[in-house]
């Protein structure tokens, strides 16, 4: 009997950011971090660049096309249970209105300023905004 080997995952995705500077967030349902707001995006496919996993796990999550840009963070997820690695690229464009399309993975999305963010959020998502704020 073989043991299975335990590999890294690695998630990509979008911080959205509107025109009145409002960060775009989700709230997950599925675990690691079930019940915590992120930033919309999902598993890196085999043969995927990470921003175009960003772009297509935006659109496959709310329906909306995005137009990945600079690396904004990357995030080391490691606990006993789970070893995941989290890309963010901030959007350089999005178009079209939000809407909730993978109900298995998401339970509501809202727009949110950078000082009045929800609560609890992922990994992911502080290393995002630690960045946002930190602009060069």
């Amino acid at each position: 009997m073989s043991e299975e080997i335990q590999r890294p995952r690695v998630g990509c995705g979008a911080a959205i950011l509107d025109d009145q500077g409002r960060l775009l967030l989700v709230k997950r349902v599925k675990n690691p971090e079930a019940d915590h707001w992120g930033v919309p995006g999902g598993k890196l496919d085999w043969g995927e660049a990470a921003h175009v996993c960003a772009e297509r796990e935006t659109q496959e999550e709310l329906g909306i096309v995005v137009k990945a840009g600079r690396l904004l963070s990357v995030t080391d997820m490691v606990a006993e249970d789970y070893h995941w690695v989290a890309i963010t690229y901030l959007a350089d464009s999005f178009e079209g209105e939000p809407t909730i399309l993978e109900d298995h993975a998401l339970h509501d999305w809202g727009w949110f300023a950078l000082d009045a963010l929800p609560s609890p959020m992922t990994a992911g998502a502080l290393d995002a905004v630690a960045a946002l704020k930190a602009k060069p």
